[in-house]
């Protein structure tokens, strides 16, 4: 036999006899001492467990057992789970990993398999945070969440569409509930102050996918989005927006412009360099959709009027960057996490200019100066 091989069964043949032992001294304390009983420990192994898969995890999660009632990710996490049809544990593990909801997957993963919880997760939505134990979540896969409604504010929206949204999947919150939550700063958070009197909370509702309970009320579901940017922008990125010279509440308005402009997402930095520079520079932005913002709703019901006119260019609205010098008075959208980075973290360029690419990709052409950018004009 080659040695790597052996000495790879030696090894697995030591770790199964420690397990045992470890299991068999758990076994005897508890008939002697009065110990707890591995059962009360990690709770019964599934029926059809395997009687060595039983003995070696049982042992691991007894050697664990504290581990299984702390905590299993990050105290922030909150993730808002749908699972589908046929969607192995597997890849829901994965996924709460990925989300910080659990730390140690593969404690997670020798948990369900040994209490044969794997086979019983079901479809369904459910509402998971990293504050609850590996215990607290495997039950809570068992059974899902029926009576939640998830819902998805993607990144651009502005409040009104927020609004519109709740209605569309039937939230017990009216639009007109919501509105009014967002129409003015809670007091609580890190930005309020920054917030000028008679602003709405427009740019601070996080973009992300919600769990919404029967009966939740509008404040309930705007604190948890305002707790949503609290926890994402961080103090990274806050320190990234005073290198630019930007508070929170102006970094925020240029990101939900950058957020409105930008359609792929390695572009975004370079972006902000060109307002930012344009805005070192003393010129407007002529950002379109500032415009766009200050038209508000047309009368097909869109909310981003497309293709702007040259009378619309001429609005007269303090958020018409054609108009007026510098930033609006306030964000236009509810802006990504993307678009927050590009600002705190910009490319470094000194060009000034950018119009749509020709080739219906979404993507932009730069320039220096204005000559290059006439010549970037389609045929």
């Amino acid at each position: 036999m080659p040695r790597p091989l052996r000495t790879c069964l030696t090894l697995l043949l030591l770790a199964t006899l420690a397990s045992v032992i470890c299991l068999g001294v758990w076994l005897a304390g508890s008939l002697l001492f009065g110990l707890p009983s591995l059962s009360d420990q990690i709770g019964p192994a599934g029926s059809d467990l395997p009687a060595a898969q039983e003995t070696l995890l049982g042992a691991y999660l007894a050697i664990r057992s504290r581990d299984l009632e702390r905590p299993a990710g990050l105290p922030e996490a909150v993730l808002a789970l749908h699972i589908a049809e046929g969607e192995s544990a597997d890849m829901v593990i994965g996924r709460m990993s990925e989300a910080g909801i659990v730390r140690d997957p593969a404690l997670f993963r020798a948990y369900l398999r040994y209490r044969g919880l794997d086979r019983g997760i079901q479809a369904g939505t459910y509402s998971l945070t990293g504050q609850m134990s590996i215990h607290e979540l495997a039950e809570a896969l068992q059974s899902a969440q029926s009576n939640l409604l998830l819902i998805t504010f993607p990144e651009g929206w502005r409040r009104e569409q927020m609004a519109e949204a709740l209605a569309a999947v039937g939230a017990s919150i009216a639009p007109e509930a919501f509105l009014e939550a967002t129409r003015l700063s809670l007091p609580g958070y890190s930005f309020s102050a920054q917030v000028p009197p008679g602003y709405s909370l427009e740019g601070f509702l996080f973009p992300d996918t919600y769990l919404l309970a029967p009966h939740e009320d509008a404040p309930g579901l705007v604190r948890r989005m305002l707790e949503n940017f609290e926890r994402k922008v961080n103090p990274e990125l806050r320190e990234g927006f005073a290198q630019q010279g930007l508070t929170l509440y102006q970094a925020l308005t240029l990101a939900s412009i950058i957020e409105r402009e930008a359609v792929v997402t390695e572009e975004r930095p370079r972006i902000a360099a060109v307002f930012l520079n344009r805005l070192r520079q003393g010129m407007t932005l002529d950002a379109d959709p500032t415009v766009q913002y200050a038209l508000g709703r047309q009368a097909d019901g869109s909310w981003w009027k497309a293709p702007l006119t040259t009378a619309d260019l001429q609005v007269e609205s303090p958020y018409n960057t054609y108009r007026i010098t510098g930033l609006p008075p306030g964000p236009i959208a509810n802006p990504g996490l993307a678009s927050l980075q590009a600002v705190a973290f910009p490319a470094t360029t000194s060009e000034l200019y950018f119009r749509a690419a020709c080739d219906g990709s979404g993507r932009h052409l730069f320039a220096e100066t204005y000559e290059q950018h006439l010549q970037n004009a389609c045929p």
